[in-house]
């Protein structure tokens, strides 16, 4: 990480000569460019030459729709079955009684001699609740149950935020995680369409500014807040390494990040949240706010793809859709940096 914070100061004013393209558009207004990012490399400073990287912005002004609720089906209406036809028994030895024929009880197209099994029983008994309640640092608590989906991926929907969790044993979730929306609902789906919505108030959310970054697999990408003039590696420098405290954003001390999503599972949907106290911080100054890529196998010679959301002081919050061409994978090591992605956090002493 220490050749990164040297190769920034050496690279950082070779804006125009990156090659480094995007395309940004928001509602009424024309195509703009000039992108600002910076491509990063390893102790050599010989820069790699980052192309196709695409943007899109738009304020978010829509609700994340709920999931659609399963419809009941319609039970076909059982045929009936009819007393078995008698048949002739041949004749039997005075002592041998003749067999008695039997009728199937068809009430609710179910045998009155078949067995029902247990897990079936639990299973169309089963419901999936979600619980949320706010708690310090505008963070929620969120909690699920499912007794009936264990070790079960899940998707947490909140305020465009999209993330994948995993349930335990006994089909629980238990979760802290960043509200982006003071009336905050969230959303939680399994893949065989059961789910369950939560809502709570978050009065707080004022006090705080979050920029998020998600993306979805192993891509690399990484969120990085340098508070008030900080290096890398250095006191004030937040990220996924060194994530910060919630305590410290509550008294005002710094920020702190949030890292969502279960790695365990394939293609995972991931994001990393970064919060920062702007109402009741005791430093003023700005707040650098960057996104990282490091080249490696898993994404050399590939297009990646991240989305980003910024909310100030529980305000409406914007979105941002990257694309980016990651180099071959001869780079593998280095690392791109992003300087642009989001408006840097300008704050004041309260």
């Amino acid at each position: 990480m220490r050749y990164r914070k040297e190769i920034m100061t050496a690279a950082g004013t070779l804006t125009c000569a990156l090659g480094i393209g995007f395309f940004m558009q928001s509602s009424g207004e024309a195509p703009k460019a000039g992108y600002e990012g910076v491509a990063l490399t390893n102790a050599d400073a010989s820069v790699l030459n980052v192309e196709d990287v695409v943007l899109t912005s738009a304020s978010f002004d829509q609700e994340v729709a709920a999931p659609v609720a399963e419809q009941e089906v319609a039970q076909p209406t059982a045929q009936e079955i009819g007393t078995p036809q008698e048949q002739t028994l041949p004749s039997l030895p005075p002592e041998v009684a003749p067999v008695q024929t039997a009728s199937l009880d068809v009430s609710d197209n179910v045998l009155s001699d078949t067995a029902v099994d247990d897990d079936t029983l639990l299973a169309d008994s089963c419901e999936v609740s979600a619980d949320a309640r706010p708690i310090a640092a505008a963070m929620v608590n969120l909690t699920v149950s499912a007794s009936c989906l264990p070790n079960e991926r899940v998707t947490v929907h909140h305020a465009g935020l999209l993330f994948g969790q995993v349930t335990d044993a006994q089909g629980n979730l238990d979760i802290t995680l960043p509200a982006l929306t003071q009336e905050a609902v969230f959303i939680v789906a399994f893949s065989d369409g059961e789910g369950a919505v939560a809502q709570t108030p978050v009065e707080e959310l004022a006090d705080f500014d979050r920029v998020a970054l998600q993306w979805k697999g192993d891509t690399g990408f990484q969120l990085h807040a340098l508070e008030f003039g900080a290096g890398y590696d250095s006191e004030g420098h937040v990220w996924a390494g060194a994530p910060g405290e919630i305590s410290a954003a509550v008294t005002g001390e710094g920020g702190f990040i949030s890292v969502l999503g279960d790695t365990s599972v394939p293609d995972a949907l991931m994001a990393e949240v970064y919060t920062f106290p702007a109402g009741v911080n005791r430093s003023a100054g700005r707040i650098q706010l960057s996104v990282e890529a490091e080249v490696a196998e898993n994404n050399c010679s590939l297009e990646i793809e991240a989305q980003t959301l910024q909310m100030n002081s529980g305000n409406d919050i914007t979105t941002k859709d990257l694309t980016l061409s990651v180099p071959d994978c001869d780079a593998s090591g280095n690392f791109l940096v992003l300087n642009n992605l989001f408006e840097d956090l300008k704050v004041a002493s309260r």
